[in-house]
């Protein structure tokens, strides 16, 4: 079996283990880019630092997602750094990783695409994977890893985006999603018709054959006595011990 150590772009501080062939094995040198699953259903770029064949104890090593990299785009210098940095400064290497690399050489799944403004693309010197997603981005400003997959009918889309990225036609984007919900709460006042001495002496009349209904008015009465803020539906039910 063989396996190779990674650094991945998150706030980690231990390097991780994954699984290869033979071949990628051979192939793979350090300081080469590799896309990697992380969690349920992420991609993320992840750093070769090491290869090796002691299987982890703690976990099964996932197989790698593609190799990104022709050549090495890390040294091994740059590596040794990284590594004193996070030791000397007791952060995660992660994230030195992350603040050291151009964010062009971190493709993941959270990626948004768009393409580059006032640059020319010549659309006879791309691809027909590199068309589809031009052409895409023509019919809307962004598009993000997943929409690429679907339109390339492919999962290994990387070394494509990469591509064109090098071709300077692509750009990413960072992109911040507030998934802000507001608290709503349902509060419960009297009507205004009935808002007097008079329109109580009213309502209570017009309840007296419906016990469950002018037990609620009482038991607003009672906690807007008790307390002037409004009165919400939860505790007007409860109060009451009937149903909203």
């Amino acid at each position: 079996m063989y396996f190779v150590e990674v650094i991945l772009p998150l706030s980690l501080s231990k390097t991780f283990t994954y699984r290869v062939s033979e071949a990628e094995y051979t192939y793979i040198k350090k300081g080469m880019r590799i896309a990697v699953p992380f969690g349920k259903s992420k991609i993320y770029t992840a750093l070769a630092i090491e290869l090796h064949q002691n299987e982890p104890t703690l976990y099964e090593a996932k197989e790698i997602h593609q190799i990104l990299d022709e050549n090495p785009i890390v040294t091994e210098i740059q590596i040794a750094h990284w590594q004193w940095i996070a030791s000397y400064y007791m952060c995660a290497i992660g994230d030195v990783y992350r603040g050291a690399m151009p964010s062009a050489f971190l493709l993941e799944t959270e990626t948004v695409i768009s393409q580059k403004q006032d640059v020319f693309v010549s659309e006879t010197d791309l691809s027909d994977q590199e068309f589809l997603i031009y052409d895409a981005l023509q019919q809307q400003s962004s598009l993000k890893i997943q929409d690429i997959i679907s339109i390339l009918n492919k999962k290994n889309v990387f070394p494509v985006i990469q591509k064109m990225i090098d071709k300077n036609i692509l750009t990413l984007d960072e992109e911040i999603i507030e998934e802000y919900k507001p608290k709503l709460i349902r509060y419960v006042r009297l009507a205004s018709v009935f808002d007097s001495n008079e329109g109580l002496s009213e309502l209570l009349e017009k309840l007296k054959s419906a016990k469950k209904q002018k037990d609620v008015v009482l038991s607003f009465f009672q906690l807007k006595a008790i307390d002037k803020k409004p009165i919400s539906v939860k505790q007007l039910v409860e109060k009451s011990g009937t149903s909203s």
